[in-house]
């Protein structure tokens, strides 16, 4: 029986289509109807039902899906622990995070990552909105904060510091708030999340918690879209300090109360490196992992960057 013929039928069956499973192999849709067409002949079963938008599965495909989409996850297991005795990593990786975090972090390093490992390709998916990591067959996800899905493997990437800051022209025009407080006089630019759009909480150096009332004009669902206004001088915004680290090294912005732990809602947030199983993680996701942990470190202690 052709294992790519099933392969077809079970990326059909996800994505609903042959033209999008076609895409994804960088076939004709009718190569991919045509291999599950003969497929269902082999089998003596109707696998789909041929919709006018979107493929259904019958009685028997759903009972055929079940019984090889196991079968076809450890072929993939094999193939990559047989690839990794080489120790040289290789084949398609496909990577996931928010769009802030990896245009600034993911995609810096990409080129030295890729001319280390000349055999991998990487597939990045840059989306605010959380993936389903079976579903889209992602390899390796970055994700921001708590994880609500406790069958993923989350491994530790940094602890999530943030920054309160301004640009050296919003002080000059405005004045530095001396105390949390002051920002209640303030402009803030402001993320539209619980927490992030109303108030930030401080915690000084003895433990102390304060909560600030927030308030401003310019409220952006995207972090770069707010660094972008704190640069111009539009007022005081609340980022992640992986964000900032290099606006604040150069002197583009001006970090208000450094002196302060920071948050808009638990001072305990991580970012973390996450996966579908534990059962065996391919050589090409462990070298990612150390390639964006040394670019980040790289980063966040000015010893330069990939």
């Amino acid at each position: 029986m052709d294992i790519q013929a099933i392969q077809l039928f079970a990326d059909a069956a996800r994505t609903g289509s042959f033209a999008a499973a076609a895409r994804e192999h960088d076939l004709a849709p009718s190569s991919v109807s045509r291999a599950v067409a003969l497929l269902e002949e082999e089998l003596g079963a109707r696998l789909f039902q041929r919709g006018t938008r979107r493929l259904v599965l019958t009685e028997a495909g759903s009972v055929y899906l079940d019984q090889v989409a196991p079968l076809l996850q450890a072929l993939a297991r094999a193939s990559a622990e047989a690839a990794d005795i080489s120790r040289e990593p290789r084949g398609p990786l496909r990577v996931t995070t928010s769009n802030a975090f990896g245009l600034t972090q993911v995609v810096p390093m990409l080129p030295s990552f890729t001319r280390r490992y000349p055999d991998v390709e990487v597939d990045l998916l840059l989306t605010d909105t959380v993936v389903d990591l079976i579903a889209e067959r992602i390899d390796l996800a970055v994700r921001l904060g708590p994880l609500s899905d406790s069958s993923l493997i989350a491994v530790p990437l940094l602890r999530m510091r943030y920054r309160v800051c301004a640009s050296p022209a919003y002080l000059r025009e405005h004045g530095r708030p001396q105390s949390p407080g002051d920002l209640a006089g303030h402009a803030c630019l402001r993320f539209p999340l619980p927490g992030f759009r109303s108030r930030w909480r401080f915690r000084d150096a003895t433990g102390v918690e304060e909560e600030v009332a927030v308030g401003g004009r310019i409220v952006i669902s995207n972090a770069l879209g707010l660094l972008d206004c704190a640069l111009a001088g539009a007022g005081v915004t609340l980022l992640a300090e992986v964000m900032v680290a290099d606006a604040l090294r150069d002197g583009r912005l001006v970090d208000l109360f450094p002196d302060h732990e920071v948050t808009a809602t638990n001072f305990d947030g991580a970012a973390s490196f996450v996966y579908p199983s534990r059962d065996y993680v391919p050589l090409k996701v462990r070298v990612f992992m150390d390639a964006l942990r040394e670019a980040m470190h790289s980063r966040m202690t000015g010893e330069g960057g990939p």
